[in-house]
């Protein structure tokens, strides 16, 4: 199904589907609170599981898929390789985790150079950071063995001597990370080069675990290690409706506001995108906030009446100077319906004038007639009265004469 097709039926009967990453991980949770606020408006958000960022491009690029939304890791994709997708915003930093064991000398990547490494699923999108990385450090596949295994089966492999690093893409709340930080046995990579890496792939940032951030009474990690890190889209077909994207938005703002280890206090979501185009709609959305009609009424409702209104508002800009210009007009086709009589009873009084033996007396005073009857006939507002007993008395001088004359 295209969502395309939002524009044109009733919001509340289609639902959203939502691409994330593997079950279970922190792309599912925030999937679930999504899915949650939005039902509160009628939504119907489906999250679906799928191996990663990689497979979520692919779907959504895909018509007959039938898919929505998708929760993209940095650096997969841009618009020019996927202009049919927007971007609804980056929404919180994940950092890039490589941990060796302890034995293991790791100052730069290229000293992974003949060892076995863990580098994410495959289709993943740490898989995708990873082999880019290696190939920048020029270790192909012959270089390194590179194994496609991911989370805690890839932490399992490191701590059984069956790979000799790991590369994890996660939250620094994942107890996962937390768990291998505490570990002495494993050692987390320093990147010294974080800044190289950040000129030579934009899509990247240079982060810093803080001396003691783990945990401050035990001193984890005992000195300051940067990192590289990516930041994580929510991004959309560029048929998805704006009044569901606008809904998304605050959803976004209501899961992703708080700060962690790596981000401030209300730093995310934020509107700017380095890699795929943000639409005015949704741009709006990040600086308007909820439109007036759905902080009162339902969001069907709100979404009904705001299309009812984009509708008419062109049909309103006419019509509001013919409105306007109506009183006007009415006017004046009163008053000159009274000046109309007016120049008739004068025409009147000029031939009576010049028929000072009244030889015509009948023909005026049928004239006279004419004009009696047609003006008893004139119906004025109020604000016309004066104007129109002042006719009427003007009948009766003619009609005085006339019958002075007879």
């Amino acid at each position: 199904m295209s969502f395309a097709s939002l524009r044109d039926k009733s919001l509340i009967f289609l639902p959203a589907l939502l691409l994330i990453g593997g079950e279970g991980g922190a792309y599912y949770a925030y999937g679930q609170q999504y899915a949650d606020i939005l039902a509160r408006s009628g939504i119907t958000l489906k999250v679906q599981p799928t191996a990663g960022s990689l497979e979520n491009i692919k779907l959504l690029r895909d018509d007959e898929a039938g898919v929505a939304l998708g929760l993209m890791q940095g650096g997969i994709s841009n618009k020019e390789l996927t202009p049919s997708i927007t971007s609804l915003g980056r929404i919180f930093i994940e950092p890039l985790w490589v941990f060796s064991r302890a034995g293991t000398r790791l100052e730069v990547l290229t000293d992974l150079k003949g060892k076995r490494v863990a580098i994410g699923g495959q289709n993943s999108g740490t898989a995708h950071l990873a082999s880019q990385l290696l190939l920048a450090n020029k270790l192909t596949q012959g270089a390194v063995d590179v194994a496609y295994i991911a989370g805690q089966r890839a932490i399992d492999a490191l701590l059984a001597g069956e790979v000799d690093a790991v590369f994890l893409v996660l939250a620094p709340k994942s107890e996962m990370i937390r768990s291998l930080l505490r570990n002495p046995a494993i050692a987390l990579m320093n990147f010294k080069r974080a800044e190289a890496y950040t000129r030579n792939f934009p899509y990247l940032n240079k982060l810093i675990l803080p001396q003691g951030a783990v945990d401050m009474a035990a001193n984890i990690p005992p000195a300051d290690i940067a990192l590289v890190g990516t930041s994580a889209a929510l991004v959309a077909r560029d048929d998805f409706h704006p009044a569901l994207a606008g809904l998304m938005v605050e959803a976004l703002k209501e899961v992703h506001r708080d700060g962690d280890m790596f981000q401030r206090i209300g730093e995310f979501p934020q509107v700017i995108d380095p890699e795929y185009e943000v639409t005015a709609d949704t741009e709006r959305s990040y600086k308007d906030g909820v439109p007036f009609l759905q902080r009162y009424l339902p969001f069907w409702l709100a979404s009904f009446l705001q299309r009812k209104f984009l509708l008419i508002l062109p049909i309103a800009t006419v019509l509001f100077p013919v409105v306007k210009l109506a009183p006007m007009l009415y006017n004046w086709r009163v008053r000159n319906r009274i000046l109309y009589w007016y120049g008739e009873l004068k025409k009147l009084e000029a031939s009576i004038n010049n028929d000072p033996a009244n030889e015509h007396l009948a023909g005026h005073m049928a004239e006279l007639e004419r004009i009696d009857s047609s003006v008893q006939a004139i119906t004025v507002p109020n604000d016309y009265s004066d104007q129109f007993y002042h006719l009427r008395r003007a009948v009766r001088l003619v009609r005085g004469r006339l019958e002075a004359a007879g």
